[in-house]
């Protein structure tokens, strides 16, 4: 495995009293999660954070914001950045916005994660290597062979590994599985020394920087995709349209957008019964979240060509 001298923040004054509260060594750092489609960026920063914070499924374009997931341990504080899959297959207004938000985040981190699936190495992801920083001083890049259980034969990774050295100068070469706690700590403990030597950005006990309404709405999108597969295309988002908080009980109302009537019904399902299991387990996976009882209602509408609409998209929240 390669290493190199950890950065440290080169501070040219502070004010005395801030530096006396700031521990000489809290790290603090953000570090992006990017890959093509379907390669476990999401499951991989739940597994970081060690909690569901971003919504994982078998589509693509699951991932459609920006998402931090925050874990702090001991002295350190990992801001997880995980972003959409880099979309190289569609043109429409969302595909854009959505490889914008890619190239935003590359831009504020201070170490990247290229998630690969082990073994694998197609167009795609060549794509968004091609992206990323090559000076591995300035902003070290670790190339993470995720699915590592899924490999059959251990002996064929060495001369791939082997290859992506060439391909990139990675900071450091990670093979894991991101369904293993083990494997997530031991990334944890790889990135560590990587990140800067600075005041943490968020509390101690912070999961993520993402609202309560924020995340009902990706639990809403997650039960959707789940149950539809691939049946319903990927141009459907969940809009929020209430979100009232009576003590420990939440009220919200939602709308499942959708581009034609057609899959409206797709939906709904025979006799209103897909609609009434998507808001079944999203209403049971946000008690859970927000540890107390909720009252979900949804409603499915129609918004022809939403997804190439930059109106539309800046008012469902892709900005």
């Amino acid at each position: 495995m390669m290493s190199m001298e950890p950065g440290e923040v080169q501070v040219e004054s502070m004010d005395v009293q801030n530096l006396q509260e700031v521990p000489m060594s809290q790290r603090c750092g953000l570090v992006a999660i990017v890959g093509r489609p379907n390669v476990g960026k999401s499951t991989l920063l739940n597994a970081l954070v060690g909690q569901k914070v971003s919504i994982t499924s078998s589509k693509a374009q699951t991932t459609r914001h920006r998402i931090n997931g925050i874990r702090t341990v001991d002295d350190t504080q990992f801001v997880f950045v995980d972003t959409p899959g880099f979309q190289t297959k569609h043109t429409a207004a969302l595909n854009r916005t959505l490889n914008r938000t890619v190239h935003g985040v590359l831009a504020d981190v201070d170490v990247v994660l290229f998630v690969v699936e082990a073994g694998r190495f197609g167009l795609d992801d060549a794509k968004v290597l091609s992206l990323l920083p090559a000076d591995p001083v300035a902003k070290p890049v670790f190339l993470i062979a995720n699915k590592l259980d899924e490999v059959h034969r251990r002996a064929d990774l060495a001369p791939w590994l082997q290859g992506m050295q060439v391909r990139h100068p990675f900071a450091e070469f990670v093979p894991l599985s991101a369904k293993k706690k083990a494997d997530a700590e031991r990334l944890l403990d790889i990135v560590k020394p990587y990140l800067p030597k600075q005041a943490w950005l968020h509390d101690e006990d912070a999961l993520t920087d993402r609202s309560e309404r924020f995340l009902a709405s990706e639990i809403i999108r997650e039960k959707l995709f789940r149950l539809t597969g691939d049946e319903l295309p990927y141009t459907s988002t969940v809009v929020i349209d209430q979100f009232k908080e009576e003590g420990s009980l939440r009220h919200i109302s939602a709308s499942i957008v959708v581009e034609r009537d057609a899959h409206k019904g797709m939906v709904i399902g025979q006799g209103g019964e897909r609609l009434k299991r998507i808001g079944s387990e999203a209403r049971q996976e946000l008690q859970t979240l927000l540890d107390g009882k909720v009252f979900l209602e949804l409603w499915v509408k129609v918004r022809s060509g939403w997804a190439d609409d930059e109106a539309h998209l800046q008012s469902y929240g892709y900005d």
